[in-house]
């Protein structure tokens, strides 16, 4: 599984983030996670900081526990560096108990 990274500022994704962890043989998404949802959406104040970020990551890994998903791969695409809200996922998906490889 390959957690990918878009870039945060595309068309669509202005005021959101949206992550996703793609299931690389078949290309197809098995968990997916926005700051738009219903679920999120009411206990947020501001759905484009790092604590939006760091709530799609808790989402996340909690979506893969319960589709039995051990481990993921994080793919960052071009430019992106490990900061900020990437981080912030990341490091709650991590803490979350789901391995990074």
């Amino acid at each position: 599984m390959v957690l990918p990274f878009g870039d945060w500022r595309k068309e669509g994704m202005l005021c959101s983030g949206f992550t996703e962890v793609v299931h690389t043989p078949t290309t197809t998404v098995a968990v997916a996670s926005s700051s738009q949802e219903k679920l999120l959406k009411p206990n947020m104040g501001n759905t484009r900081d790092v604590e939006a970020a760091r709530k799609i990551g808790k989402l996340l890994a909690e979506r893969l526990h319960l589709l039995n998903i051990p481990a993921v791969t994080v793919c960052l695409n071009g430019d992106q560096v490990y900061h900020g809200k990437v981080k912030a996922v990341i490091d709650n998906v991590r803490n979350s108990g789901v391995k990074l490889i």
